[in-house]
């Protein structure tokens, strides 16, 4: 299942860097559904790179960071 996530999301990732990128050279704006889901990815990014953080740091591990 984890395999099916991380797919759809490169996908969907993959999608709005290269349309945003297209738009840029061609100087256009970008479409709000485009804008929203590059927001959305980028604050799930965001969110799951800070629960890892804190996950790596609060685990009982053998080697801790602190």
């Amino acid at each position: 299942m984890l395999g099916v996530i991380v797919f759809t999301y490169g996908m969907l990732t993959s999608f709005v860097l290269q349309g945003a990128t297209r738009n840029a050279r061609l100087k256009r704006p970008n479409p709000p559904m485009l804008q929203y889901v590059g927001y959305v990815l980028c604050g799930l990014s965001a969110g799951l790179s800070a629960m890892l953080l804190l996950m790596a740091f609060t685990a009982k591990a053998p080697f801790p960071l602190m």
